[in-house]
C-alpha cells in the first residue's frame, strides 16, 4: 500500500480550504470525485482525516499529523522530478574533480564560483591529488575529471591543455643572479626541492632541467610544500626550482628568475575518461574553466625577473 500523490494533493487542498466545493474547484474536479479520493486515503491510513458536519469541515488529529508529511512528500517528489529532468539534460548530478597544482590556485576558485552560479544543481566534489593519483583514479572511474600535468599516456583518456606553466629559479636575496646568468652558474650551489614522495613528476622534472643545464643538483633539503621550500630558500639553505605560481606567495627575502629554457616548461590541462556517462557535465566544467582562463591576467605573462 502506498500514498497516491493525487490523493495527497487533494487532501492538502481540502485541508487548507476546509470547504469541499472550493477545494474541488481548485482541483478542477467534481465534489463527489474529491470525496471519493479522500475516502480512499482515509481507508489507507485507517481513520478519518476530516470531521464533517453540515456547517463545518475540520481536520482530525490524524489529519493534522498527515498534513505536514503530505506537503513534504509532494515537494520532495516535485524536486526529484525536476532534478532528474535536469540531470537528463546534463544540468544536474555529481562531478568529482581532481586537482593538486599551485598553478591553478587562481583560476580554480573562480571557476568553481562561476560554475556553481550557472549550474546550481551540479554538485562538485573536489579532491586534492597528485597527477599520478589522478590518472589512476580516472582510469578506475573514482574521479570524473582531473586538472593535472600534461602530457598523459593513456588511450582511455581524453585531455585538453589549459595553460603553459614553467619553472622559476628561486634564490635568497643574498645570491647574486640576473637574467644574463645561466642555471649552470649555480652548479655548485645547494638545492632545496619538492620531495619525490610529495610529487615525483615535479621533483624529477626539476632534476632533469638541471641535467639539461649540464649538472646534477646537490639536493641538501626536501619538503612537501612549496611555501616551506621558499622559506628554506629565504633562510639561505639553498636555491630551488619552483613553478611560476610560487611567485604569487610573496615570501619576503626570495627572488625569482626566469630560466629561459624550453625544458623548464610544461602544459597543465584537464583529462577525463573517453567513454563515460558524465560527458555533458564534464564538458560544461571544461567550458567554464576555459572562459575563466581566457579572462585571467595572470597567464601569458612572462617577465625576466620577479621579486
Amino acid at each position: 500500500m502506498y500514498l497516491d500523490p493525487y490523493e495527497l494533493k487533494s487532501f492538502i487542498i481540502l485541508a487548507r480550504e476546509l470547504h469541499f466545493r472550493r477545494a474541488a474547484e481548485q482541483l478542477c474536479m467534481s465534489q463527489p470525485a474529491l470525496s471519493k479520493q479522500i475516502r480512499r486515503l482515509e481507508e489507507k491510513v485507517g481513520g478519518g482525516l476530516f470531521a464533517r458536519t453540515r456547517r463545518k469541515v475540520s481536520l482530525t488529529e490524524p489529519g493534522r499529523v498527515l498534513l505536514p508529511l503530505a506537503d513534504k512528500l509532494l515537494k520532495e517528489s516535485e524536486s526529484a522530478l525536476t532534478i532528474t529532468k535536469e540531470a537528463s539534460n546534463g544540468r544536474a548530478g555529481i562531478l568529482r574533480i581532481g586537482f593538486g597544482l599551485a598553478a591553478v590556485s587562481d583560476i580554480l576558485p573562480r571557476t568553481i564560483l562561476r560554475f556553481s552560479r550557472e549550474y546550481p544543481l551540479i554538485k562538485l566534489q573536489m579532491c586534492d591529488m597528485s597527477t599520478p593519483s589522478q590518472l589512476t583514479a580516472l582510469l578506475q572511474e573514482s574521479l570524473d575529471l582531473g586538472i593535472l600535468r600534461l602530457p598523459i599516456a593513456s588511450a582511455e583518456l581524453d585531455s585538453l591543455p589549459l595553460i603553459r606553466e614553467r619553472l622559476l629559479l628561486a634564490v635568497p636575496e643574498s645570491v647574486r643572479y640576473d637574467h644574463r646568468d645561466k642555471l649552470s652558474n649555480l652548479r655548485d650551489s645547494p638545492f632545496v626541492l619538492i620531495s619525490r614522495s610529495a610529487s615525483a613528476t615535479f621533483h624529477d622534472h626539476a632534476v632533469s632541467v638541471c641535467r639539461c643545464a649540464g649538472f646534477a643538483p646537490n639536493v641538501v633539503q626536501e619538503a612537501s610544500e612549496t611555501f616551506t621550500i621558499l622559506n628554506f630558500v629565504r633562510a639561505g639553505l639553498g636555491v630551488s626550482l619552483v613553478q611560476s605560481a610560487a611567485a604569487r606567495m610573496k615570501v619576503p627575502g626570495v627572488r625569482f628568475h626566469e630560466l629561459e629554457m624550453r625544458e623548464s616548461e610544461w602544459d597543465i590541462g584537464m583529462a577525463w575518461k573517453s567513454v563515460c556517462d558524465k560527458r555533458d557535465l564534464i564538458l560544461k566544467f571544461i567550458d567554464t574553466t576555459r572562459t575563466v582562463v581566457r579572462a585571467s591576467p595572470l597567464f601569458g605573462k612572462k617577465s625576466k625577473s620577479q621579486a
